[in-house]
Protein backbone atom coordinates (compact mmCIF):
# COMPACT_ATOMS: atom_id res chain seq x y z
CA UNK A 1 0.00 0.00 0.00
CA UNK A 2 1.46 3.37 -0.98
CA UNK A 3 1.67 6.26 1.43
CA UNK A 4 -0.54 9.29 0.90
CA UNK A 5 0.86 12.19 -1.11
CA UNK A 6 2.09 15.32 0.63
CA UNK A 7 -1.00 17.19 -0.59
CA UNK A 8 -3.33 14.51 0.79
CA UNK A 9 -1.53 14.56 4.15
CA UNK A 10 -1.86 18.36 4.27
CA UNK A 11 -5.59 18.16 3.56
CA UNK A 12 -5.98 15.53 6.29
CA UNK A 13 -4.01 17.67 8.74
CA UNK A 14 -5.93 20.86 7.94
CA UNK A 15 -9.36 19.22 8.20
CA UNK A 16 -8.41 17.63 11.53
CA UNK A 17 -7.10 20.97 12.80
CA UNK A 18 -10.39 22.61 11.77
CA UNK A 19 -12.40 19.97 13.63
CA UNK A 20 -10.14 20.21 16.70
CA UNK A 21 -10.66 23.97 16.79
CA UNK A 22 -14.33 23.19 17.51
CA UNK A 23 -15.77 23.83 14.06
CA UNK A 24 -18.58 21.55 12.97
CA UNK A 25 -17.48 19.95 9.69
CA UNK A 26 -19.71 17.86 7.44
CA UNK A 27 -17.87 15.82 4.81
CA UNK A 28 -19.76 15.79 1.49
CA UNK A 29 -17.67 14.10 -1.18
CA UNK A 30 -14.42 13.02 0.39
CA UNK A 31 -12.11 15.38 2.21
CA UNK A 32 -11.91 17.76 -0.74
CA UNK A 33 -15.52 18.88 -0.34
CA UNK A 34 -17.15 19.71 2.96
CA UNK A 35 -19.31 22.22 4.81
CA UNK A 36 -18.41 24.15 7.95
CA UNK A 37 -20.88 25.68 10.38
CA UNK A 38 -19.77 29.30 10.86
CA UNK A 39 -21.05 31.65 13.56
CA UNK A 40 -21.32 35.42 13.14
CA UNK A 41 -18.67 37.25 15.16
CA UNK A 42 -19.69 38.91 18.42
CA UNK A 43 -20.03 42.67 18.31
CA UNK A 44 -20.92 42.72 14.60
CA UNK A 45 -24.18 43.06 12.69
CA UNK A 46 -23.88 39.29 12.10
CA UNK A 47 -23.80 38.28 15.77
CA UNK A 48 -26.17 35.40 16.45
CA UNK A 49 -26.14 34.22 12.83
CA UNK A 50 -25.18 30.72 11.79
CA UNK A 51 -24.07 29.98 8.25
CA UNK A 52 -23.15 26.85 6.41
CA UNK A 53 -20.03 27.54 4.37
CA UNK A 54 -19.12 25.29 1.44
CA UNK A 55 -15.41 24.47 1.06
CA UNK A 56 -13.95 22.90 -2.07
CA UNK A 57 -10.25 22.10 -2.00
CA UNK A 58 -8.50 22.09 -5.38
CA UNK A 59 -6.11 19.32 -6.38
CA UNK A 60 -3.17 21.66 -5.82
CA UNK A 61 -4.17 22.64 -2.27
CA UNK A 62 -2.42 24.11 -0.22
CA UNK A 63 -0.58 25.84 -3.08
CA UNK A 64 -3.89 26.88 -4.65
CA UNK A 65 -6.56 28.51 -2.50
CA UNK A 66 -9.78 26.76 -1.51
CA UNK A 67 -13.08 27.82 -2.97
CA UNK A 68 -15.53 28.92 -0.28
CA UNK A 69 -19.09 30.15 -0.39
CA UNK A 70 -21.95 30.87 1.99
CA UNK A 71 -24.82 28.44 1.45
CA UNK A 72 -27.47 30.43 3.27
CA UNK A 73 -28.07 34.08 2.45
CA UNK A 74 -26.03 36.86 4.01
CA UNK A 75 -26.17 40.61 3.40
CA UNK A 76 -22.57 41.79 3.03
CA UNK A 77 -20.72 44.06 0.56
CA UNK A 78 -18.11 41.38 -0.26
CA UNK A 79 -20.36 38.34 -0.50
CA UNK A 80 -22.59 37.69 -3.50
CA UNK A 81 -26.11 37.29 -2.16
CA UNK A 82 -27.31 34.74 -4.72
CA UNK A 83 -24.23 32.49 -5.07
CA UNK A 84 -22.57 33.01 -1.68
CA UNK A 85 -19.24 33.69 -3.39
CA UNK A 86 -16.77 35.53 -1.17
CA UNK A 87 -14.55 38.36 -2.40
CA UNK A 88 -11.57 38.27 -0.05
CA UNK A 89 -8.07 39.06 -1.33
CA UNK A 90 -6.31 36.82 1.17
CA UNK A 91 -8.21 33.82 -0.23
CA UNK A 92 -8.61 34.84 -3.87
CA UNK A 93 -5.25 36.48 -4.62
CA UNK A 94 -2.81 36.51 -1.69
CA UNK A 95 -3.20 32.88 -0.59
CA UNK A 96 -0.01 31.01 0.31
CA UNK A 97 0.62 27.48 1.54
CA UNK A 98 1.40 29.01 4.95
CA UNK A 99 -2.33 29.52 5.48
CA UNK A 100 -4.65 26.70 6.47
CA UNK A 101 -8.38 26.10 6.78
CA UNK A 102 -8.46 27.20 10.42
CA UNK A 103 -7.12 30.62 9.32
CA UNK A 104 -10.18 31.03 7.10
CA UNK A 105 -12.73 30.32 9.83
CA UNK A 106 -10.88 31.73 12.84
CA UNK A 107 -9.45 34.89 11.25
CA UNK A 108 -10.25 35.71 7.62
CA UNK A 109 -14.06 35.34 7.62
CA UNK A 110 -14.58 36.93 11.07
CA UNK A 111 -12.43 39.89 9.97
CA UNK A 112 -14.38 40.19 6.71
CA UNK A 113 -17.69 40.31 8.56
CA UNK A 114 -16.35 42.80 11.12
CA UNK A 115 -14.65 45.05 8.56
CA UNK A 116 -16.27 44.88 5.11
CA UNK A 117 -14.51 46.45 2.13
CA UNK A 118 -17.25 48.43 0.36
CA UNK A 119 -14.72 49.67 -2.22
CA UNK A 120 -14.57 46.18 -3.81
CA UNK A 121 -18.19 44.96 -3.62
CA UNK A 122 -19.93 41.88 -4.89
CA UNK A 123 -23.17 43.25 -3.46
CA UNK A 124 -23.51 46.91 -4.53
CA UNK A 125 -26.63 47.54 -2.46
CA UNK A 126 -24.91 46.34 0.72
CA UNK A 127 -21.83 48.45 -0.09
CA UNK A 128 -23.91 51.61 -0.59
CA UNK A 129 -25.83 51.10 2.63
CA UNK A 130 -22.62 50.36 4.52
CA UNK A 131 -21.01 53.57 3.26
CA UNK A 132 -23.97 55.96 3.47
CA UNK A 133 -26.62 54.53 5.78
CA UNK A 134 -24.86 52.39 8.36
CA UNK A 135 -27.91 52.06 10.61
CA UNK A 136 -30.01 50.75 7.69
CA UNK A 137 -27.15 48.40 6.76
CA UNK A 138 -27.06 46.99 10.31
CA UNK A 139 -30.84 46.57 10.33
CA UNK A 140 -30.76 44.70 6.99
CA UNK A 141 -27.97 42.41 8.28
CA UNK A 142 -30.01 41.67 11.42
CA UNK A 143 -33.07 40.93 9.26
CA UNK A 144 -31.05 38.46 7.17
CA UNK A 145 -29.69 36.83 10.31
CA UNK A 146 -33.26 36.33 11.59
CA UNK A 147 -34.59 35.02 8.26
CA UNK A 148 -31.70 33.04 6.81
CA UNK A 149 -29.03 32.39 9.45
CA UNK A 150 -30.70 30.32 12.14
CA UNK A 151 -30.51 26.65 13.10
CA UNK A 152 -33.82 26.19 11.23
CA UNK A 153 -32.33 27.76 8.07
CA UNK A 154 -29.32 25.44 8.31
CA UNK A 155 -31.59 22.42 8.78
CA UNK A 156 -33.57 23.48 5.72
CA UNK A 157 -30.38 23.63 3.63
CA UNK A 158 -29.37 20.14 4.74
CA UNK A 159 -32.87 18.80 4.04
CA UNK A 160 -32.83 20.35 0.54
CA UNK A 161 -29.42 18.80 -0.19
CA UNK A 162 -30.60 15.34 0.78
CA UNK A 163 -33.75 15.83 -1.31
CA UNK A 164 -31.61 16.82 -4.34
CA UNK A 165 -29.40 13.78 -3.78
CA UNK A 166 -32.46 11.50 -3.58
CA UNK A 167 -33.89 13.07 -6.75
CA UNK A 168 -30.59 12.49 -8.57
CA UNK A 169 -30.58 8.85 -7.49
CA UNK A 170 -34.17 8.38 -8.72
CA UNK A 171 -33.31 9.93 -12.10
CA UNK A 172 -30.13 7.89 -12.45
CA UNK A 173 -30.19 5.54 -15.44
CA UNK A 174 -28.97 2.74 -13.23
CA UNK A 175 -25.49 2.37 -14.71
CA UNK A 176 -23.36 2.88 -11.60
CA UNK A 177 -20.18 1.81 -13.39
CA UNK A 178 -20.13 5.14 -15.25
CA UNK A 179 -19.89 7.15 -12.04
CA UNK A 180 -16.64 9.05 -11.60
CA UNK A 181 -17.36 10.72 -8.26
CA UNK A 182 -17.67 8.85 -5.02
CA UNK A 183 -20.21 10.33 -2.59
CA UNK A 184 -19.94 9.49 1.06
CA UNK A 185 -22.77 9.88 3.54
CA UNK A 186 -22.03 11.21 7.02
CA UNK A 187 -22.35 7.69 8.42
CA UNK A 188 -19.78 6.38 5.93
CA UNK A 189 -17.27 9.08 6.83
CA UNK A 190 -17.49 8.49 10.59
CA UNK A 191 -14.96 5.69 10.40
CA UNK A 192 -12.72 7.40 7.86
CA UNK A 193 -9.12 7.67 8.83
CA UNK A 194 -7.89 11.24 8.52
Amino acid sequence: MSSPSAGKRRIDTDVIKLIESKHEVTICGGLNEFHVKFYGPKGTAYEGGIWRVRVDLPDRYPFKSPSIGFMNRIFHPNIDESSGTVCLDVINQAWTALYDLANIFDSFLPQLLAYPNPQDPLNNEAAKLYLHQREDFNERCAEYVRKFASEDAIASIVKDQYREFDDEEENDTGNDSDSTISDFSEDETNGMEF
